[in-house]
């Protein structure tokens, strides 16, 4: 019978166990990029719904010059949102923006000839289609960080997370409770 030597042995299970600390260290990072990436895709929509706001108030004020507190809501809000470096702030400042919304629409309620003017309806829609655009931008990068914050946390991946500072991502939730955030409607 021809034995395998003990250095044999020890090398093949080396050999293993570091092919396996390379494959979980690269789709941790993996993942670490999937978590940016989607990260990147919010803000892409953020900027495109912080892009409207202007438009949207100038418009409305042209219609309703005396409702200023609304239209300062709104600018405080954006300016506020603009501002948010993480995933938390970012929510609180969006719940904040989509009140201030909700309060500039309602303004426009009482407007006939704004509810019909294309620019406030073009608005009012591309507003709209953005709103889904971040709701599925948000589904997607929290998928991923659902997906990372399980390798961080299971083990051995854990083991190698630790090593290689690997740590929890902030999830990005809205404040979804009934009744105090419902999709800004942007249809009359």
């Amino acid at each position: 019978m021809n034995y395998m030597g003990l250095p044999t042995i020890l090398l093949i299970v080396v050999g293993v166990i570091v092919l396996w600390l390379i494959v979980a260290y690269n789709g941790l990072v993996r993942l670490r990029y999937r978590v940016k990436e989607a990260w990147s895709d919010i803000e892409v929509q953020l900027k495109r719904r912080y892009d409207l706001i202007p438009n949207l108030v100038e418009t409305v004020k042209g219609y309703a010059a005396h409702e200023s507190q609304a239209f300062e809501n709104v600018t405080k809000a954006r300016a506020a949102a603009m501002g948010a470096q993480t995933p938390q702030q970012h929510a609180a400042t969006e719940n904040m923006l989509t009140g201030a919304l909700k309060s500039l629409f309602a303004v426009a309620e009482a407007y006939p000839d704004l509810k019909a003017n294309t620019n406030f309806l073009e608005l009012q829609r591309e507003l709209s289609d953005t709103e889904n655009k971040i709701q599925a931008a948000r589904r997607f990068y929290n998928g991923n960080v659902k997906d990372m914050n399980t390798r961080v946390e299971q083990f051995p991946t854990n083991v190698i997370a630790g090593a290689f500072g690997f740590s929890k991502e902030e999830f990005f939730d809205l404040d979804e409770a009934p009744g105090q955030r419902e999709v800004v409607k942007v249809q009359f």
